[in-house]
C-alpha cells in the first residue's frame, strides 16, 4: 500500500502534516506520526497547494512541438528573419526529410504560401502551423507529397482561380495526418513538463474526430508515460469505449476565425451534443464567434459544463448575457504577456479593452477558468498567472490595466475542478485526490511573484515527484 507524509507544509495557512495513503489525501493535522513504510518528505514551512490544472491544451500538438522549428515571436518577426531559420533548420535536415515548424504569424511580408515557401527552402517539404493551430502552410513539395491537387472540393483547402492548392490548409489536421510520415512524440516529456510546473490535470481541448489520436492518449497513460489526469473534449461522434482511461469532457465546436460563421450549423451541432448528453466547448476568438454562441444557446438553452473557449475578443455588453446562460469562459491570459505587444500594433485601438478579459467578466458574474492552450502559448501555468495580475506585455506595455486580477484570484483560475473550471479553488483536506503541488516557498512569497515557476515536488495519484 503506497503511503506518504508531507511534513511541516503550509496548508491553508496553517503548518501541518498531511498523509497520503493510495491516491487520497487521508489526514491534516499539525503532527502526525509516520508508518514505518511511509515515504517522508519535508514540506519545510512551504506553501502545499492542489495540484494544478490546466483547463485548455493540447498535448499531442505540444509533444509533436517538441521536434519542430520555432519561427513565432519574439524571435521571428519579418520575412528575413523567417528565411533564416528555414534555412538554417533546412542545412540540418537529409535530403527527403520533412521540416516541421510552429509558431508561424503573419509579420511583415510574410504572408505564406507555397511559393514563398519554394522561394525560401527550394525542394524541401515543408509544413509550417499558424500560431492559432488552425492553418498549415506546405511548400509546393509538401503539396505533392500530400497529393493535396486531387483532394477535390474538400473544404479548407484553399485553391487558386485555376484550382490549383496555394499550399494553405484550413483545420485538416487529421487529414493531413493520415498522409504524412508519423512523427516523433515526445509524450513522456511532456508529462514530465507538466509535472515541474505542479499540473496535474489537463483538459485536451483537441477538437478532434479522430479516435487514434485520442488512443494515442489513452494507451501513453496505460504505460505510465503520462502521469497527469487527462479529460478530452473531441467530437459527439467519439464513444467512451474509443478513448478507454481518458474522461470525457465537452464535445469541441470551432467557430472558424476566417469563414462566415452560420447559426443554422451551430444549432445543429449543439442538438448532437445535447443528444449524446454531453456540454459544449465553443472555440471563439472573435467577437462575431462569442455573438453567434450566445444566441444558440440562448435558443436551445445552456447545459451544465458549457463553456466558451478563449473569448480573446470579448465585448463587455456580452458578459451579462453570458452570465444569465451559465457559461464558463475558459481564458488563456498568458497571451497579454506573449503576444501583448503585437496586439497593440495590430488591433484597432477601440478594441484593446475587449482582449482577455478577467476581472470584468468576474464582476459581471461570469464563472472564469484558465488554461495555457499550449503548445501555442507556454505550458507554464504561472506565467499565465503572472499575466493575469500584471498584464503586462514582454516589452513591459501594459494591456487591459482594468482587467487585472488579484494574486488568489488568479492562482484560482488553475485550482478549479477539472469538470468545473469556473468552480472554486479545491483545498488539502481529508478526502480529496492526493494530486498535490509542494512550493519553496510559503504562499505569500510565491505570489509576490506568481510568474515564477517555485515548485519543489508533484504528487499525482499520490506518487511523490521532487525537484531538484
Amino acid at each position: 500500500m503506497r503511503s506518504l507524509v508531507i511534513r511541516g507544509a503550509e496548508v491553508e495557512g496553517l503548518v501541518a502534516d498531511v498523509r497520503v495513503v493510495r491516491d487520497r489525501v487521508v489526514a491534516v493535522a499539525p503532527h502526525l506520526v509516520p508508518h514505518r513504510d511511509d515515504e517522508v518528505v519535508s514540506g519545510g514551512g512551504a506553501a502545499l497547494l492542489p495540484g494544478l490544472h490546466d483547463h485548455h491544451i493540447h498535448l499531442l500538438a505540444l509533444a509533436a512541438s517538441k521536434s519542430s522549428v520555432d519561427v513565432g515571436l519574439p524571435g521571428v518577426r519579418d520575412r528575413e528573419g523567417l528565411a533564416a531559420v528555414l534555412r538554417a533548420a533546412d542545412s540540418r535536415l537529409p535530403a527527403g526529410a520533412w521540416l516541421r515548424a510552429v509558431g508561424y504569424h503573419e509579420g511583415p511580408g510574410v504572408d505564406l504560401d507555397a511559393r514563398t515557401l519554394d522561394e525560401i527552402v527550394p525542394g524541401r517539404m515543408v509544413r509550417i502551423q499558424h500560431r492559432s493551430g488552425a492553418l498549415w502552410i506546405l511548400s509546393s513539395a509538401a503539396v505533392r507529397a500530400t497529393r493535396l491537387a486531387d483532394a477535390g472540393d474538400l473544404t479548407g483547402i484553399e485553391r487558386r482561380q485555376d484550382g490549383s492548392p496555394t499550399g494553405r490548409v484550413w483545420r485538416l489536421d487529421g487529414w493531413l495526418r493520415d498522409r504524412l510520415p508519423p512523427e516523433p512524440l515526445d509524450i513522456a516529456g511532456v508529462s514530465v513538463a507538466l509535472l515541474r510546473y505542479g499540473t496535474t490535470s489537463v483538459t485536451d481541448a483537441t477538437p478532434t474526430e479522430d479516435a487514434s489520436s485520442l488512443r494515442l492518449l489513452a494507451d501513453a497513460v496505460q504505460r505510465g508515460e503520462l502521469l497527469p489526469r487527462v479529460v478530452v473534449t473531441g467530437g459527439v461522434g467519439l464513444a467512451n469505449d474509443e478513448i478507454g482511461g481518458l474522461e470525457r469532457g465537452p464535445v469541441k465546436l470551432v467557430l472558424s476565425d476566417h469563414e462566415p460563421l452560420v447559426l443554422d450549423a451551430l444549432l445543429a451541432d449543439v442538438e448532437a451534443a445535447r443528444a449524446a448528453a454531453r456540454p459544449v466547448a465553443v472555440h471563439c476568438v472573435t467577437a462575431a464567434a462569442v455573438a453567434l454562441t450566445i444566441a444558440a444557446l440562448e435558443e436551445l438553452g445552456s447545459h451544465p459544463g458549457d463553456r466558451i473557449e478563449h473569448g480573446a475578443v470579448m465585448p463587455l455588453a456580452l458578459a451579462q448575457r453570458i452570465a444569465a446562460l451559465g457559461v464558463t469562459v475558459v481564458t488563456n491570459p498568458g497571451f497579454v504577456a506573449e503576444r501583448g505587444d503585437q496586439y497593440l500594433t495590430d488591433v484597432e485601438p477601440d478594441e484593446l479593452a475587449d482582449l482577455w478579459r478577467c476581472r470584468s467578466l468576474l464582476d459581471a458574474g461570469v464563472s472564469v477558468g484558465a488554461g495555457t492552450d499550449a503548445p501555442f502559448a507556454s505550458p507554464n501555468p504561472w506565467a499565465a498567472m503572472g499575466a493575469a495580475v500584471d498584464r503586462r506585455t514582454s516589452a513591459g506595455a501594459t494591456l487591459g490595466a482594468g482587467e487585472r486580477l488579484g494574486q488568489r484570484r488568479a492562482l484560482a483560475l488553475f485550482l478549479a475542478p477539472l469538470g468545473q473550471p469556473g468552480g472554486g479553488p479545491r483545498t488539502v483536506e481529508p478526502g480529496a485526490a492526493a494530486d498535490l503541488c509542494l512550493l519553496r516557498t510559503p504562499l505569500a512569497e510565491a505570489l509576490g511573484d506568481l510568474g515564477s515557476v517555485r515548485v519543489a515536488a508533484t504528487v499525482v495519484r499520490g506518487e511523490v515527484h521532487l525537484w531538484p
